[in-house]
């Protein structure tokens, strides 16, 4: 029966409460990661919650010892027994005033899966206006505040994109609202540097280890198909996903590039996923 893990203990979904007046909720003060159940097991579970600590050290959240975070994780894929999952592993600062101001409270840890759905082959995407702070608080940290995410989400949506693209105050490529962006230029594959301010995505490691490719700076205005050969995106769920419209306009593809990274990250997913 599927479950979900809240502060120690393991609830029916239905049962499953947090307080009105947790951070997470009240200010999106919190962290999360979100982990592929792949073949019944956590994706690179390894990296996800050294990077779920990192983000939570960049917010001065505590964030629970790493054997309480793996127990819950075992636990809650063990209920779903699902072959193929998105798994959530969320900590807030807890329970807190109704404003900005924290209390000295315990972390808040919530834990959840769901089925996961088959992925769309491919992504138009869609260059938002707003851009990415790269020198803000939270710039690479992967946290709850997401309403920009779901602001430029619909604005892509609403252009007939699947995904917004940002630009950062630099004038450079950044990411996407829940994603990495590689692109070939001049036959190279190339990805923002993480001092663009994009996240340091764990699929975007694994492309980076296993496929030849450099992190360099690309200004907003080359990434457009006239400037660029081939594009894709990566993410815990999308995996390597090729990118085929920029702002309404086709690229084509995937070229050869692509395939070899989709091909490469497939190889990962066979292994026994602690990477």
């Amino acid at each position: 029966m599927p479950a979900v893990y809240v502060n120690g203990e393991l609830l029916p979904p239905e049962r499953a409460e947090i307080s009105v007046f947790d951070h997470g909720l009240v200010v999106g003060d919190g962290v999360f990661e979100t982990i592929l159940v792949w073949n019944g097991r956590p994706f690179a579970l390894r990296r996800h919650l050294a990077r779920l600590e990192r983000s939570a050290a960049g917010l001065r959240i505590p964030v629970p010892d790493r054997a309480t975070l793996e127990r819950a994780v075992a636990d809650v894929v063990g209920a779903a027994g699902l072959e193929r999952a998105r798994l959530r592993v969320t900590v807030t600062a807890g329970d807190g005033p109704l404003g900005s101001g924290r209390l000295d409270s315990p972390p808040t840890l919530v834990v959840a899966c769901d089925e996961l759905g088959e992925p769309h082959e491919s992504a138009a995407v869609a260059v938002v206006s707003w851009p990415r702070n790269e020198r803000g608080a939270l710039a690479g940290l992967k946290t709850t505040s997401y309403a920009e995410n779901a602001l430029a989400l619909a604005e892509a949506a609403r252009r007939g994109a699947d995904e917004a693209i940002f630009a950062n105050t630099a004038g450079q490529l950044c990411e996407g609202t829940g994603s990495n962006v590689f692109v070939v230029r001049n036959g190279a594959l190339i990805t923002p540097p993480l001092s663009a301010g994009c996240l340091a995505g764990v699929t975007r490691a694994l492309v980076l280890e296993h496929h030849a490719g450099a992190e360099r700076d690309l200004p907003i205005a080359q990434f457009r198909p006239d400037a660029i050969e081939e594009a894709f995106l990566t993410s815990t769920l999308r995996g390597v996903q090729p990118i085929t419209a920029i702002d309404g306009v086709r690229l084509p593809g995937p070229g050869p590039l692509t395939e070899k990274a989709i091909a490469a990250y497939g190889a990962l997913l066979e292994t026994d996923g602690d990477l």
